[in-house]
């Protein structure tokens, strides 16, 4: 049985944690929250509040009583703009070369981030 492996892109993100997003589209539209984790792999990343589903887990040790937990699911990242604080609203990241390092700029002012 021949299987197809999925190819995984290698995009660069330029959303990383720690910075502020605003989701764009969705069920969370308008909402504003810190990237938790990042996979760049899967183009995706977790934000603080945002994309809650309900992970049904059995008793352990730690949790003898299990029970459905919520917890935050990964979100694509065309679904989410950085947001810039300066501004006040969303911006878009790109890179700068300056000497031999990359560094990342808003779009709109110029200013690092």
């Amino acid at each position: 049985m021949l299987r197809r492996i999925k190819k995984e892109t290698g995009n660069k993100m330029r959303i990383k944690k720690g910075d502020t997003v605003v989701v764009i589209t969705g069920k969370y539209k308008g909402v504003k929250g810190k990237v938790l984790k990042a996979f760049p792999k899967q183009n995706t990343v977790i934000v603080e509040r945002v994309n809650f589903i309900k992970k049904h887990t059995r008793p352990t040790q730690q949790n003898p009583q299990g029970g459905i937990v919520e917890k935050e699911a990964p979100i694509h990242i065309s679904n989410i703009k950085l947001f810039n604080e300066k501004l006040g609203e969303v911006t878009r990241a790109v890179f700068k070369k300056v000497g031999d390092s990359r560094i990342r700029v808003c779009k709109k002012t110029g200013d690092e981030i």
